[in-house]
């Protein structure tokens, strides 16, 4: 588990590379709990995002499971009318979640940044 100021260093980092960055948080995969984030936006709620999206990623395991998929998730994209979604699997219990705005974002710099990064808190 890395340390609060190492989490906070690799948010700063993701945060610099990617251009209309909202909000990143590392997340408790069976609790949902965040356990860092950083945010640009006081309107984006990173907790309940963090939490509600632990389920989504509970809900997808089950369903490889329910399909015998003998494999992992890597990464889920969610893209909405204004953002693009990531979550990042880190480790079996943690993931990282991160939100851009699409109008600024580049799907491809996002999952690259947050790949390059994100072994820093497996």
């Amino acid at each position: 588990m890395p340390s609060e100021k190492q989490t906070q260093e690799t948010f700063e980092k993701i945060a610099n590379d990617i251009p209309g960055f909202i909000a990143c948080s590392l997340v408790d995969l069976d609790s949902g709990m965040t356990l860092g984030a950083r945010s640009a936006r006081g309107d984006f709620d990173l907790t309940a995002a963090s939490a509600y999206n632990s389920e989504m990623v509970k809900q997808k395991l089950k369903i490889m499971k329910a399909l015998n998929l003998q494999t992992h998730i890597e990464d889920m994209i969610i893209t909405l009318g204004d953002q693009i979604h990531l979550i990042k699997v880190i480790n079996p219990g943690t993931f990282v979640y991160l939100a851009a705005d699409r109008a600024s974002a580049n799907l491809a710099i996002v999952r690259n940044s947050v790949a390059k990064h994100a072994a820093t808190l497996g």
